[in-house]
């Protein structure tokens, strides 16, 4: 019988806590922010695309970077601190260029400590993977809080404008916490002899990666425009951090459960249900807006569209990328997925709300999302039916 590791639970937990408690902050009300400074619907999709953009190198280098030096840990107290360095400066960037070049910058640092620090986690779960969402749904409690605080905050008189200096506040306890977190204890697995491009290059590999790709583009335009295009609907602030938040407490549900799910549904049918509601979800969002009470079941479907597809993604990644592949697997979902997916979501909103208008940024995910369902359908887990947990 394999001895179980001593798991830093609470540890774990507080890193998840903090980053996501940092990124609930942002990423709801940063386009807001942008808009207050003078930029246009086009530029704020294009700082957030670029942004995006950085996940596709950003994690790919700091991922060679703990291949060789087998330090994950030390890898995210580095990347986190930078972060918070490089934040500080962030409101005083006034230009399109100034805030892109400062951006580019951040998000190189920004994007790292996460995939390593997944990594980190399953090294403390070589046999219990399916105890990973326990630890995870921190990170989503962290994003609720921030994003409810906040929400209050701005519809009870902080100023949009004070909006970096609480981000950065938030990054440095980030970096603060990533100084408790000690690498994983060093486990011996078989030599893999096949190269990662020759997983890859498997088909069911190849269409799991376009079908992770695509969930975050479809997500792309929700997370740039959604705060705005409830704020031009007659939403205050408060009710769209609530909203932003309900989001969040259905993902934190789903999580809190996820191990009996994979125990007794398929990889593949979690993912059909769940692109099939992203389609109910993104149609909702960009018809019945007006209609709180649509709105708020449309955002309890971030389960499904977020949580059960990261899920699956982590599962099958698990599946995929064994021994020493494993954090290359890691880096090549958040670069091809985060990154590659964020930045054509991000930019393609951008461009959509300025020509065509809000709404048919919505129909756009949702076209996206039956894409997705299509190429699940037709390619991935045919001749499997269960997921072992």
């Amino acid at each position: 019988m394999t001895k179980s590791l001593s798991v830093p639970y609470w540890r774990l937990s507080g890193y998840y806590f903090s980053y996501f408690a940092a990124l609930g902050a942002f990423m709801p009300y940063w386009s807001m922010y942008l808009k207050d400074k003078g930029f246009t619907s086009s530029q704020i999709g294009q700082l957030m695309a670029i942004l995006a953009l950085t996940k596709l190198l950003s994690p790919n280098l700091w991922g060679w970077l703990a291949d060789h030096s087998r330090r994950h840990a030390l890898l995210v107290r580095i990347s986190s601190l930078m972060t918070a360095m490089l934040f500080f400066p962030v409101d005083r960037m006034d230009s399109f260029a100034q805030m892109a070049g400062l951006l580019v910058a951040i998000g190189l640092f920004w994007n790292a400590p996460l995939p390593l620090f997944e990594s980190v986690t399953l090294g403390y779960l070589p046999h219990d993977s399916h105890r990973y969402s326990r630890i995870r749904l921190w990170g989503s409690v962290g994003f609720l809080i921030a994003v409810l605080f906040f929400g209050w905050a701005l519809n009870n008189g902080l100023a949009i404008a004070c909006l970096p200096q609480a981000v950065w506040l938030l990054l440095l306890w980030m970096s603060i916490i990533s100084l408790t977190i000690n690498e994983p204890p060093v486990r011996h697995t078989p030599q893999v002899h096949s190269s990662v491009w020759a997983v890859l290059k498997r088909p069911e590999v190849a269409a799991a990666f376009v079908v992770f790709m695509l969930v975050q583009v479809m997500h792309g335009p929700h997370y740039v425009f959604f705060s705005i295009y409830l704020e031009q609907n007659g939403y205050d602030n408060d009710r769209i951090g609530q909203l932003w938040a309900l989001g969040v407490l259905a993902e934190v549900l789903l999580f809190a459960f996820a191990g009996g799910l994979l125990r007794r549904f398929s990889i593949r049918h979690l993912l059909l249900l769940a692109l099939t509601l992203g389609i109910v979800r993104w149609m909702i969002t960009g018809w019945m807006v007006r209609h709180a009470y649509w709105i708020i079941i449309a955002q309890t479907l971030h389960a499904a569209t977020f949580t059960a597809t990261h899920i699956v993604s982590m599962s099958l990644i698990h599946r995929y990328f064994s021994g020493q592949h494993q954090a290359k697997g890691q880096t090549l979902y958040s670069s091809l997925s985060y990154g590659l997916g964020g930045m054509l979501g991000s930019f393609i909103a951008g461009e959509l709300w300025e020509r065509t208008g809000p709404e048919s940024i919505y129909l756009f995910s949702a076209a996206v999302s039956l894409l997705a369902l299509l190429i699940t359908w037709g390619w991935l887990d045919r001749d499997r039916p269960a997921v072992s947990a």
